[in-house]
């Protein structure tokens, strides 16, 4: 039996908004918005993105058209990564999404302290971590 392969456009696989969705792409455009920026000066603002995840981002948000990429014919190549008007619009709405994220921190720092005591408790067999007691009774 032959098999049939569906070929697919780059846009259908994968939408724009799934590279956009990932916490390294967002740093990534927002690193990139003061451009033209290099990749070293992209790896140095990004805390804790390596290389490969890097390379990886970049090589996705072109193709959306979300960056632009241009090689300048020097020894070694100078590559520069710039935002297009599609990303810098973009960029306004994440600019307002990383400061609200960094508002509430006190606040998940708190939940998330009561939340790994009640599952402790839960764990060690004190109490039930959801109310009314264990799925299903």
């Amino acid at each position: 039996m032959k098999k049939i392969q569906c070929q697919l456009s780059r846009s259908v696989r994968t939408p724009p908004s799934d590279h956009v969705a990932g916490p390294w792409s967002i740093s990534i455009l927002v690193a990139a918005a003061h451009g033209p920026v290099r990749f070293t000066e992209l790896e140095r603002s990004i805390d804790g993105i390596s290389r490969r995840m890097l390379t990886l981002n970049l090589r996705r948000l072109e193709p959306d058209g979300l960056l632009t990429r241009t090689v300048h014919p020097t020894v070694p190549p100078k590559v520069e990564y710039n935002l297009t008007s599609i990303a810098r619009e973009l960029h306004s709405y994440l600019t307002g999404l990383v400061e609200w994220a960094d508002r509430p921190r006190g606040s998940i720092a708190q939940a998330r302290t009561a939340y790994d005591s009640t599952a402790a408790a839960a764990q060690a067999g004190q109490v039930h971590p959801w109310p009314g007691g264990a799925i299903g009774q």
